[in-house]
């Protein structure tokens, strides 16, 4: 079932994709040209799940076949106010690229160390606690 914010919107599922040490994130592009770097995300369709939306989500925009590993937590963004869905991911198969190049403007594997150059603003707890262990490895 779609989980729809207060004024109807749907939720966003977002893909944490962790490969070889490192976690796939990609550079948006969002109103003014501004660029913002973020999981792999996306609407949550009717009849989908928080899971099926994240394997959609990740292979419309970068091209990578991903498995739902499990939602690691749900949550109201604080800056947009959209439900989020936050779903741990494996890599079936494939090499990222930017795929969708009408949201995206590039791809990159982060290490545990670079996360806060890339989301200085910090990560939701249970997706840092979750990337604390998987990148430790």
């Amino acid at each position: 079932m779609t989980e729809h914010t207060v004024e109807g919107r749907p939720g966003i599922a977002a893909a944490i994709v962790v490969e070889d040490g490192s976690v796939l994130m990609v550079r948006r592009r969002v109103a003014e040209g501004q660029l913002s770097w973020q999981f792999p995300a996306g609407e949550i369709e009717e009849a989908e799940t928080p899971e099926q939306a994240a394997v959609r989500e990740t292979l419309e925009e970068v091209a990578v076949k991903v498995t739902a590993v499990k939602v690691l937590g749900e949550r109201v963004h604080p800056k947009t106010g959209r439900n989020m869905s936050y779903v741990a991911c494996a890599v079936e198969s494939g090499t990222p690229y930017v795929a969708d190049d009408e949201e995206l403007a590039e791809i990159a594997w982060v290490r545990h160390a670079q996360i806060p150059e890339y989301v200085p603003y910090g990560l939701f707890a249970p997706v840092q606690a979750y990337l604390d262990a998987a990148l430790s490895r």
